[in-house]
């Protein structure tokens, strides 16, 4: 199990969780945040901190988010696991799931 990072972060991209993550799994995209499975050690340190509630637990996930922990694990197929978000600039690029929706900005501006 592990944590994933759903809609409400898209476009909004608070950072607060990484700060908090002690083990430097959240990775950015282009309009999102990710949690690298690989990496993430289940400790729940995101959850709270999370200003927009955009990070579950992934048997919490809701269920018309069911789609983001596929999203979360997808987006590394190309960045690969580099031991630490730290280590990469963020990435330029979303997964397609995300990539494709409408700017979210106005929803939680």
């Amino acid at each position: 199990m592990t944590y994933v990072i759903a809609l409400p972060c898209v476009d909004v991209k608070d950072r607060a969780c990484i700060d908090e993550c002690p083990v430097d799994c959240i990775y950015e995209g282009e309009r999102s945040l990710y949690i690298n499975v690989e990496e993430c050690v289940d400790c729940g340190a995101c959850e709270p901190v999370c200003p927009v509630e955009a990070i579950y637990y992934e048997d919490d996930l809701p269920e018309e988010w069911i789609d983001y922990r596929a999203a979360n694990v997808e987006f590394f197929s190309e960045l690969g696991n580099p031991g630490g978000a730290s280590k990469v600039t963020p990435q330029p690029y979303d997964h397609p799931l995300i990539a494709a929706l409408p700017v979210q900005g106005a929803a939680h501006a």
